[in-house]
């Protein structure tokens, strides 16, 4: 079972949410919150698979709590009805391992939670053109911060990057086009379990938090990669 928490300040769409997980029989809503506080609170008492966050909400906000669950290896799924602003900048910055609009259809959303709780990353398809222009299409070398919003985040420069074998440099390309671990272990002829070691490789080499942060990298190299 992958075990989610639902952080929401409204009621009601919270408990949409809730009832749309729990319908799916891999999926388990272990406990809802109603703002960052209660988000961190009980993923730290129930370790969950994965936090579903809104972003505004009182008290502790979103992105201050994933900030906090990312650095507790929680893995977080940013949920917002803004489909780009500050809010997912400062996320993706936290270290968010996907992001969705709450437009999203039921089963996208089922789709999504399974994929974070397998490790890789989400970004909902309205997004994702305008996230990489903003993180690497501006002709911002690498290197260089992106600050938007209150804190920044530095992309690797050159010396990280030439850490990478080869065929690490393989996987990152592959991870810059969203393919799965699954998808990346069909395209090289390695096994599954050998794609996914070597994306963990290049996070730690880059000190990235996130996938979502390696394929922006991976973007923004282009053939360098």
């Amino acid at each position: 079972m992958i075990r989610v928490i639902v952080a929401e300040d409204q009621w009601a769409v919270r408990s949409g949410l809730v009832m749309i997980l729990d319908a799916s029989p891999d999926i388990e809503v272990v406990a809802e919150a109603a703002d960052g506080d209660e988000a961190v609170a009980a993923a730290r008492r129930l370790r969950p698979d994965v936090v579903l966050m809104d972003v505004r909400m009182p008290r502790k906000d979103g992105i201050s709590a994933t900030r906090e669950l990312t650095a507790d290896g929680v893995d977080v799924l940013i949920l917002t009805t803004f489909d780009l602003d500050e809010y997912v900048f400062g996320a993706l910055r936290a270290g968010a391992a996907g992001f969705l609009l709450k437009n999203i259809e039921a089963e996208d959303l089922i789709a999504a939670v399974r994929v974070v709780a397998r490790g890789e990353g989400m970004i909902a398809p309205a997004v994702t053109r305008r996230l990489i222009r903003e993180f690497a299409g501006a002709g911002r070398p690498p290197g260089r911060s992106a600050a938007v919003g209150e804190a920044s985040w530095t992309a690797p420069g050159p010396a990280a990057i030439a850490q990478l074998t080869p065929r690490e440099r393989e996987v990152l390309g592959c991870v810059g086009e969203g393919l799965s671990n699954q998808q990346i272990a069909r395209r090289l002829g390695i096994t599954e379990t050998t794609a996914k070691t070597h994306v963990s490789r290049i996070l730690a080499k880059l000190d990235l938090r996130s996938r979502v942060q390696a394929a922006i990298v991976a973007q923004e190299l282009g053939d360098a990669v």
